[in-house]
């Protein structure tokens, strides 16, 4: 979950100051916290820094600084001056270093850098696909879109629409294009309002969901518009709330015929709940950004619990999820998939382990690969 938009209001800083002036003594405060986070939560950013730090490098290898990411088992970018390189699995560990295969791209210097879940750059050429940049009209403007051909084989008429996550870039579907393209579809990898690329919304805030889908509607349209008969559904992260707003509302969504959803945000109150946690934050904190982000965007987070308020079409569904993921639950993957039954939504579960946030495809490549050709193959 994520580039924050052009315009932007009064910062949450000053909000929270304000508020807490207001406010006055603990509860001030408390409310000032939340109204910062709840602030964060509608301004993501795509600029996380550089929090790792690579200490050396030699032949075919590079040493990082250990913490909990650059000790993730995988394959993974490591980004830093010199560019975007492919690091895989650990080699050698200790208290304060790892040693990690260097596979490909530029030797890293020495200094800070990013470990990035997306080891491939800047588009579909990099996983040796053809593509075409296209446009699609959506109710803010024109969104760029990479429309990637189905193989020869295929007829080309069911299409993927690859919706990534919150504060993300089309990029995050580099990693899934070859196993869509396998399983002969053709696909669309879309912007959409707010994410940098596309147009921001109109107020310049993400709305988690409750009016990017939207645009998935506009990508859908303009799917069928060229010939699809049937779509698939493919979202990361806060793609996944999109799409199950898509699958909820749209008059398109009778079109999918199958989702796979990768580290699928399945309900904003307990994801919410999760990151306060990472930030050390009381529970109760979570509940009043909650209220504050419900009131500033207009939003209905209980809409977003898709376990108790599942979409009203229901196609076969495949959920990815690391075991290791502090950003997103994976119990939120694991309860979908236990009371699918009940919702009468066919969902099938593959959870990977040791990685985090929409690691699933780092951490086995070759086994997500497999699970998701498998899993459409079946379902269509």
């Amino acid at each position: 979950m994520h580039p924050s938009p052009t315009r932007r209001p009064v910062s949450g800083y000053a909000s929270a100051s304000v508020l807490a002036g207001v406010l006055g003594g603990a509860g001030g405060a408390a409310a000032a916290v939340s109204w910062h986070y709840s602030t964060l939560l509608l301004h993501p950013s795509v600029h996380p820094g550089r929090p790792e730090r690579v200490l050396a490098t030699g032949p075919g290898v590079v040493e990082l600084a250990a913490n909990r990411l650059t000790c993730q088992p995988g394959v993974w970018g490591l980004r830093g001056p010199a560019g975007l390189s492919v690091v895989g699995p650990v080699l050698d560990r200790g208290r304060r270093r790892v040693t990690r295969e260097l596979r490909d791209g530029p030797v890293p210097q020495t200094g800070p850098a990013v470990l990035d879940a997306g080891p491939f750059d800047p588009d579909p050429g990099a996983r040796d696909l053809p593509f075409d940049d296209v446009v699609v009209r959506t109710p803010v403007g024109p969104a760029p879109a990479w429309d990637v051909p189905a193989p020869a084989w295929s007829d080309g008429r069911t299409w993927a629409i690859c919706v990534h996550g919150r504060g993300g870039a089309r990029r995050e579907a580099l990693r899934a294009l070859p196993a869509l393209h396998a399983a002969g579809l053709r696909a669309l990898v879309i912007s959409y309002r707010g994410d940098g690329t596309a147009p921001p919304s109109p107020d310049g805030r993400s709305h988690l969901g409750d009016t990017e889908w939207h645009d998935v509607a506009a990508a859908a349209a303009h799917a069928l518009a060229a010939g699809a008969t049937r779509l698939v559904l493919v979202g990361w992260s806060m793609g996944a709330a999109v799409g199950g707003a898509f699958l909820d509302r749209s008059g398109h969504a009778a079109a999918v015929a199958a989702v796979v959803w990768d580290a699928p945000l399945l309900d904003w109150r307990r994801t919410l709940r999760r990151q306060a946690r990472n930030r050390a934050l009381p529970p109760s904190l979570a509940g009043v950004a909650a209220r504050f982000t419900e009131r500033r965007i207009g939003i209905d987070l209980d809409r977003f619990d898709l376990l108790r308020h599942p979409p009203a079409v229901r196609p076969p569904t495949l959920l990815l999820h690391s075991d290791g993921d502090t950003a997103v639950p994976v119990d939120l993957s694991r309860d979908l998939a236990a009371g699918a039954p009940a919702l009468d939504w066919p969902v099938t579960y593959r959870e990977f382990g040791g990685t985090e946030h929409t690691g699933s495809w780092n951490a086995d490549p070759d086994g997500y690969r497999a699970a998701v050709t498998g899993f459409l193959r079946e379902a269509l």
